[in-house]
């Protein structure tokens, strides 16, 4: 199951200026399997150490931060020599705070070891209450499987070649094998679990168990990891995110969670589940600038799940509502679709993504998408219903040199508008180009 972070991961490792590289992600997104298979792909040994299950393990951490004395200690724990030639993955590092102080450390005293590390509250341990190596480590982020890995983990790769480059006469004539896939996706999802599952054996009820199970096990998380007085409001902001999302305004409100609730209230839920990576968080720009995120109004904002597969399956959506014509792209007026972008988006590498609505919210614009110095308006139609109210509203006001519109539809270029299929969507990075004479971007 080849992941698009592979790259990155490889680029990170010829560095010249590598620091320990620290993945992000919520639980069950495949960090571990990542990190072991890179290892063994890629160096001749590699040790993986895992911080949850061994006590004497922690215990090298806690003594001191000797980097000569904790490398030995790492050499006995593993029975493995650490040079250039190793990995050192550590896993759960969020359990032991030592650890990931160390790492500063590492990178200053012991700059020739190979370090990855991950956990699955990684993005709580990196908060400003905790000690954090600022300066000191890499990054990575990542995510459920996008629907380009998803057609090739299912075997689809001349489908996914021929929208790396596309001719779009060539694709158009693909129209309905590429729905077909992007209904499964829709269900299935990009959790690797639930999609090796799928590939395997066809069997969407088995995707549905898997996918059950998942929510079953964050449901646990969060009475497990959470602090006790938030885990009523994470449990009611988490079942919240569909329902909030199939509203017309989409903008979350706080009270339809409780009556007379305030965001004072959830502040802390809510940023729990950003933290953990169970929930995107977007934004609102009432107010066009650069960089978009000193534009962005923190009280309003739309909340999004990890994976579109999740959101089906907290729903109880029927399969026969994903194979039965379109109804898919039209289930909560669109919010399936809406969830479905947005995850393709995050996949995209340095892209910032808001969304915008005036104040008097005569109109909105689902997604804003920050690339180099431009910002590209998105809205996103689910089915093939081709109206664009608020981006017309959008263009007359701040004439952007690019629209785009993405929808069940066929490429096509209008001129101060183009749309882009749903299913061809998660590579608009590739299809935009930069004239390096005034730093604009154009569609290829």
């Amino acid at each position: 199951m080849e992941r698009h972070i592979y790259k990155e991961l490889l680029e990170w490792k010829s560095s010249l200026h590598r620091k320990p590289l620290l993945i992000r992600g919520a639980r069950q997104v495949g960090k571990t399997w990542l990190m072991k298979s890179f290892g063994s792909r890629e160096y001749k040994r590699c040790v993986y150490l895992n911080f949850e299950n061994n006590s004497r393990l922690k215990n090298i951490f806690l003594a001191d931060l000797n980097i000569k004395r904790i490398i030995w200690a790492l050499e006995i724990e593993s029975q493995e020599k650490m040079d250039s030639d190793t990995l050192v993955i550590f896993d759960e590092i969020q359990e032991v705070p030592e650890a990931l102080t160390s790492l500063k450390y590492f990178n200053e005293e012991a700059p020739w070891m190979h370090i990855m590390a991950a956990g699955s509250y990684l993005g709580i341990a990196m908060r400003p209450q905790h000690s954090f190596p600022v300066g000191k480590v890499d990054f990575l982020n990542l995510y459920p499987l996008s629907f380009i890995e998803f057609l090739n983990a299912s075997g689809e790769g001349s489908m996914v070649e021929l929208l790396t480059n596309p001719d779009w006469e060539l694709v158009k004539a693909f129209k309905t094998k590429y729905i077909h896939l992007l209904k499964q996706y829709f269900y299935v999802g990009g959790m690797p679990e639930a999609v090796s599952r799928f590939v395997e054996t066809k069997d969407f009820n088995e995707v549905r168990k898997i996918q059950n199970n998942i929510l079953q096990t964050y449901g646990q998380d969060f009475s497990k990891h959470a602090p006790i007085q938030v885990i009523p409001r994470l449990h009611m902001v988490w079942n919240a995110i569909p329902s909030q999302l199939a509203k017309e305004n989409r903008k979350f409100m706080y009270n339809k969670l409780k009556e007379g609730a305030r965001a004072k209230e959830f502040e802390v839920a809510l940023q729990w589940l950003t933290d953990t990576g169970l929930a995107h968080k977007v934004n609102r720009v009432n107010k066009l600038g650069l960089p978009l995120m000193a534009y962005e109004d923190d009280s309003a904002f739309k909340l999004y799940l990890l994976d579109v597969g999740l959101m089906a399956a907290m729903t109880g959506l029927d399969i026969k509502v994903f194979l039965e014509g379109n109804q898919a792209f039209e289930e909560f007026k669109g919010a399936l679709a809406e969830q479905y972008v947005l995850q393709q988006l995050k996949t995209q590498k340095d892209t910032i993504v808001s969304y915008w609505a005036p104040e008097n919210n005569s109109a909105e614009i689902d997604f804003l998408l920050q690339l180099h110095t431009q910002v590209i308006p998105l809205e996103v139609k689910a089915s093939e219903n081709l109206h664009a109210k608020s981006l017309r509203v959008y263009h007359q006001k701040y004439q952007p040199r690019i629209s785009v519109r993405t929808s069940l539809s066929d490429y096509r270029n209008e001129g101060w508008l183009i749309n882009i299929p749903l299913y061809a969507i998660g590579n608009i990075n590739r299809y935009l180009y930069s004239d390096n004479k005034n730093d604009k971007l154009h569609f290829k």
